[in-house]
């Protein structure tokens, strides 16, 4: 069972790449929760178990995180991808 953890950081479009953002400017949003990213997730096919009281390392605020369950077909970088896109809808 893999399990990955998506942060809202690696999908802020306000951050950098250094900052800890891990798509493309064109398909971050600026600012994303953790329920939206949570219903991305599902979206996509895959279970999403919200924590909301975890910090990313390289903040202070905290935003919480998401654990994506089962994700055993997709890289990290292709689940972030098909989030990303899905939050763009989300947000129209």
């Amino acid at each position: 069972m893999v399990e990955n953890v998506i942060w809202p950081a690696a999908l802020d479009a306000n951050l950098t790449r250094a900052e800890g953002r891990r798509v493309s400017k064109d398909l971050a949003v600026p600012e994303p929760t953790v329920d939206e990213i949570a219903k991305a997730v599902q979206q996509v096919g895959y279970d999403a178990k919200i924590e909301r009281e975890k910090t990313y390392p390289r903040e202070y605020e905290q935003r919480g995180r998401v654990v994506v369950k089962n994700a055993d077909d997709a890289t990290k970088s292709d689940l972030l991808g098909a989030v990303a896109a899905y939050l763009g809808i989300i947000r129209e």
